[in-house]
């Protein structure tokens, strides 16, 4: 056998080391006889550190983390293309979640690393999560919870919502995410458009989904939904100019990334109630300070990027990870590969050919 030896970014487990989020879904690579895991402590949580907390986002992996390691699982931290050059042997980083904006993916084909996600784990949490915004925004939820618990009966006609049935959602980033808010919103009888410039007209209308520009979007829609990937050219595409064209009786919900909008010109219309309201998972900066003007609004619902996140997810998402690592770990390529070039290179075909043995021990 040829041991693989597994890197996982500590941010999975607790201070006293188990697991952060219950059944992690890493049985099968656990009692896997040729992987020899090793967690990085350095990104786990200290107790009485509440300085973790607030790098939570912003942590980094170096080159020593990865020293001798074939692959990396990683939830939170950034790989700069440094850290990935550094380490010679590494053949794979799995990461767990659809996103990989944190990752410098040039450098992972450069550096014969293979880099996979699971695109598909999160999807329909992601959309449900989007749909929670959008219902408790219209039933303008904070304000009803607020008034009930301070025994404040009497305001009730000053917390009257909205209804969404036959009223404009603008979903902005067709992906899998985008179109299953399309799919599970349906029995709303909302008008659905979308902003999204390499979706697949046959696809969208299979969905009842009208594909627009974006400057008709946010000027024709009730709710816009954002679920748009990150990448260098679409940083703060939702800027000022784009939240001046919303009604005033509008919502804006992002489940998907905090630098796709300006959030400094998205408070300011909130603060100026020229748009009705927001939710919002995802900030320009994460965590997002307890002072932040957000937090001081009471058009806005919040939720530390971790709408998503439910039991389920984090034991099915390891379910796909565990499999996936195998699959590099008996030589073969896993699926959702994100660097499709890195599979033509013969140094990565040789990193990979080193553990085809394990089929074997697999199979015994």
């Amino acid at each position: 056998m040829q041991t693989f030896k597994l890197a996982i970014t500590g941010d999975f487990l607790k201070a006293d080391g188990t697991s952060a989020y219950g059944d992690l879904g890493f049985a099968a690579i656990e009692s896997c006889p040729f992987i020899n895991i090793q967690y990085i402590m350095d990104h786990a949580p200290r107790a009485n550190d509440p300085s973790y907390w607030d790098n939570l986002y912003s942590m980094q992996l170096s080159a020593a983390h990865l020293r001798n390691m074939d692959g990396l699982i990683v939830l939170r931290p950034y790989i700069r293309a440094h850290v990935i050059e550094g380490a010679k042997n590494l053949t794979v980083i799995g990461r767990s979640g659809a996103g990989y904006d944190k990752i410098d993916v040039q450098a992972c084909t450069d550096n014969d690393v293979l880099l996979f996600n699971l695109p598909n784990v999160l999807n329909h949490s992601t959309a449900s999560s989007a749909l929670m915004f959008i219902l408790a925004l219209s039933k303008n939820l904070m304000a009803q919870d607020r008034i009930t618990r301070q025994g404040r009966w009497d305001l009730q006609s000053q917390v009257l919502g909205t209804e969404i049935e036959h009223k404009t959602l603008g979903i902005i980033g067709l992906g899998a995410s985008g179109r299953e808010l399309a799919r599970i919103i349906a029995p709303f009888n909302m008008r659905l458009i979308a902003y999204s410039p390499h979706a697949d007209p046959a696809q969208a209308a299979a969905l009842g989904v009208e594909l627009t520009s974006l400057e008709t979007l946010m000027n024709e829609s009730d709710v816009i939904s954002l679920h748009s990937n990150l990448t260098p050219d679409k940083h703060k595409m939702i800027r000022a100019e784009h939240l001046a064209l919303m009604k005033p009786t509008a919502f804006f919900v992002n489940v998907a990334r905090g630098a796709l909008v300006d959030q400094a010109a998205l408070v300011q219309a909130l603060q100026e109630r020229r748009i009705a309201g927001a939710g919002l998972d995802v900030f320009e900066v994460e965590p997002l300070p307890a002072d932040d003007p957000l937090t001081k609004l009471d058009n806005v619902l919040l939720t530390p990027h971790w709408a998503p996140a439910t039991s389920d997810i984090w034991t099915a998402g390891g379910l796909q990870m565990s499999q996936c690592i195998l699959n590099v770990a008996r030589g073969e390529v896993p699926p959702n590969v994100i660097n499709k070039a890195v599979l033509d290179s013969p140094r990565f075909q040789a990193k990979l050919a080193r553990f085809v043995e394990n089929q074997e021990a697999a199979i015994s």
